[in-house]
């Protein structure tokens, strides 16, 4: 079945691979008759809502280079991100927000968890004004959002437009365009002064609402609290919300860790979906839930260390979209009966990328930048628009 496929180190020389029993049951759910894991009740639950890509495929097999791939079409670090694209092509909605917003979270047991690198979100080449915003996980979501004491938002004002002055005397001198992101940037944090605060305030939230998020929704560096930011961000004008969360690395305690994982966004992921529609945002919001890889069908280790269970990564494996355009109740592609490899409409990472930027309104041929004597686009020179999951 492998036929030479690469993996990680921790089964490169493993010879003996156990195909793994199933850990969690899975049941048809809605009209569509979705498959879905009994870890993921709230998700079967909005079923008809959402299409099943499963047939996702990488050629990356460690998380940095999958990630970094996922998210820039390049494996190498230095290309700008899917939200900087994004933002780049459509500009901004808002002067109140960024048009790009990163939010990262991981479970309360603090297992397993891969390390989240700046340039999943940055810019790349392209100027710095379109590298994402990372929102903390405690305090202020934004540093420095507070004066400091003694300075009052007048005197902040003050300094900022003759900063301001110095810094356009240095653009016409030098023609840098990152003097003018500068400028920009330090406009943008005067006006997130008022705009955040509001933006983090729950208290107006129906209590229906907030408990269909889950008992996490207000705390800090949860996905549960994440999601309903990732709400609030695109009601107020942000083109792109980009949340991840750690520890889907199940090489050795599968058997706890997954259930665990699944509940942290199950709920959340299923009451963003909800919420969007009851607001009637979900037809012109694009809402994406996945992975950079999937996991083996094989056992890593022994069959006979229950206690131990696990798998490696990748090759193929399912993500789930809803609204934007996006065809509902469907399930597209299908991978072999082992859960290994495509076999039916595979799906790879820059068709994904080019099916995301038609959705939103972009070719992605013709989204380009020159840099350095050639004209660089998300996708390289690949992908096509996957037509079988659009509306």
């Amino acid at each position: 079945m492998v036929k030479g496929a690469r993996f990680s180190t921790m089964t490169g020389g493993q010879t003996v691979r156990p195909c793994l029993p199933e850990i969690t049951k899975f049941k048809q759910y809605g009209a569509s008759g979705a498959w879905v894991s009994d870890f993921l009740p709230r998700t079967a639950a909005i079923a008809d809502e959402l299409c099943f890509v499963k047939s996702m495929f990488t050629t990356q097999v460690n998380h940095a280079p999958a990630i970094c791939f996922f998210l820039t079409g390049s494996e190498m670090p230095g290309h700008p991100s899917m939200g900087s694209w994004l933002t780049y092509g459509l500009g901004s909605e808002t002067e109140e927000m960024p048009g790009f917003v990163v939010m990262t979270s991981r479970d309360k047991e603090a297992s397993c968890g891969q390390i989240f690198y700046d340039f999943y979100w940055g810019s790349g080449f392209l100027p710095t004004k379109f590298q994402g915003v990372k929102f903390r996980g405690q305090g202020d979501p934004v540093l420095y959002l507070s004066n400091p004491d003694g300075l009052s938002r007048e005197s902040r004002r003050a300094s900022l437009d003759d900063l301001a002055k110095l810094n356009d005397l240095t653009l016409k001198e030098f023609g840098d365009p990152e003097v003018s992101t500068s400028i920009a940037l330090y406009e943008m944090a005067y006006k997130m002064q008022t705009s955040v605060p509001e933006l983090t305030d729950f208290s107006k939230e129906p209590q229906k609402v907030l408990d269909s998020y889950g008992p996490d929704v207000k705390r800090q560096r949860s996905f549960a609290y994440n999601c309903l930011m990732a709400r609030r961000l695109v009601e107020r004008g942000t083109r792109f919300v980009q949340l991840l969360h750690a520890g889907w690395d199940q090489h050795r305690n599968l058997n706890t860790q997954l259930k665990v994982q699944c509940t942290d966004v199950d709920a959340p992921s299923a009451a963003l979906v909800s919420d969007l529609k009851r607001l009637g945002r979900l037809d012109d919001t694009l809402v994406i839930w996945g992975g950079e890889f999937g996991r083996t069908p094989f056992l890593q280790g022994k069959i006979e260390d229950v206690k131990s269970w696990g798998r490696d990564h990748p090759y193929v494996f399912t993500l789930w979209m809803a609204g934007g355009g996006i065809k509902k109740g469907a399930s597209y592609g299908a991978s072999d009966d082992f859960g290994f490899a495509p076999v039916k409409d595979a799906v790879h990472v820059h068709d994904l990328q080019a099916t995301i930027l038609h959705l939103l309104g972009l070719d992605h041929t013709k989204l380009t930048f020159r840099f350095q004597g050639r004209d660089f686009r998300l996708t390289d020179v690949h992908g096509s628009v996957v037509k079988g999951v659009l509306a």
